[in-house]
């Protein structure tokens, strides 16, 4: 089993990063505000361009410890890798399947199926823990959502999979600020009916599009770690720089890695409307401190242990996105006769 390492978030624009004896270290303003042993960390995510020394990065390159560089919204800007591992022909594999709309379909259904599922137990959940809040809309919600998971596992073809998934986004999103909690200012302040994306038009878009683009940025390290190319997608359709593959296999943990944390983000106030800037284009941004509330938040949550539905196995939440990179790569290689995909329970 893969041990679970940490990922190292760089926010401070005066962070300076280099590699002493065996440990990482970060300065800022020529004082050593961090240190960890390099065989603790996996990843390396900077939000904007924070120098780093040559003798680091030559060694993340050669230990294969992957170095991203993200906007401050958490926009993906680019990313420092060493050479590709993996058999080559797992990635040609991987390729024709990609090419083949009836194999690509047998990956993506039970993807969308996992999804649509994780977000209406997400619903239920809320309902049963959450008497106070109960909402008849919600429920009306997730029993048409159970429905439409019967229209995903009959659908033949790509297009017909992506109308059902788009229907039960739209769905979710219409009631998820319905589990904020009532009475405070917080359910006013983060409330919206619709998902926006570039940019994010409201606090709790700005939270949700800042969590999946680092749980996206988690996806493609594992994807590249277990030797597939997070470029050649199943569903999502293949785009110059577009991680099609991560985005397909996020899907299974939006619910989970990402709505669910905001959530929790709103209703413990860790977060609140002054967090929040809106632009004159009408997009909104998060402070300096609700980023790092967020991020401390989804390291803290990938440090919980919990038992994967299909292995039946302990393991922390951080190591979820490798173990689902592996499974599709055994699928991929013939070793198991279906791909099985995250299910929240």
């Amino acid at each position: 089993m893969k041990k679970h390492l940490n990922t190292l978030y760089i926010t401070s624009d005066d962070a300076y990063l280099h590699k002493e004896r065996e440990t990482f270290v970060v300065e800022v303003e020529n004082k050593k505000v961090f240190q960890a042993p390099v065989h603790s960390i996996e990843n390396i995510v900077c939000f904007g361009f924070k120098s780093l020394s040559p003798a680091l990065m030559a060694f993340c390159a050669e230990s294969s410890v992957g170095v991203s560089y993200l906007s401050e919204n958490g926009k993906f800007l680019a990313r420092v890798y060493g050479a590709q591992k993996g058999n080559v022909l797992l990635r040609k594999a991987q390729y024709a399947m990609s090419d083949n709309e009836f194999e690509s379909l047998a990956i993506a259904r039970p993807i969308i199926a996992a999804k649509v599922s994780n977000y209406r137990n997400l619903l239920l959940r809320h309902q049963r823990n959450h008497p106070e809040n109960y909402s008849e809309r919600v429920e009306s919600v997730a029993a048409m959502m159970g429905n439409r998971l019967t229209d995903i596992q009959r659908a033949v073809t790509l297009n017909e999979l992506r109308g059902h998934e788009g229907e039960c986004a739209s769905l979710y999103f219409s009631v998820l600020s319905s589990l904020i909690r009532r009475g405070e200012s917080q359910q006013e302040d983060f409330i919206f009916s619709v998902r926006s994306k570039r940019p994010p038009l409201d606090p709790a878009n700005a939270l949700l599009s800042f969590l999946y683009s680092i749980l996206a940025n988690d996806v493609r390290s594992a994807l590249e770690t277990t030797g597939l190319d997070p470029q050649v997608g199943f569903l999502h359709q293949l785009r110059s720089g577009r991680p099609s593959l991560a985005l397909d296999i996020m899907e299974e943990f939006r619910a989970y890695l990402g709505d669910r944390i905001m959530l929790n983000l709103i209703n413990l106030r860790q977060v609140t409307k002054k967090d929040f800037e809106i632009r004159e284009s009408g997009e909104v941004r998060m402070s300096d401190e609700a980023r790092k509330a967020v991020l401390t938040a989804y390291q803290k949550r990938k440090q919980e242990e919990i038992t994967h539905p299909f292995l039946g196995e302990k393991m922390t939440i951080g190591l979820l996105p490798h173990i689902q990179a592996q499974l599709l790569a055994r699928y991929i290689r013939g070793d198991i006769s279906e791909y099985p995909p995250f299910y929240l329970k």
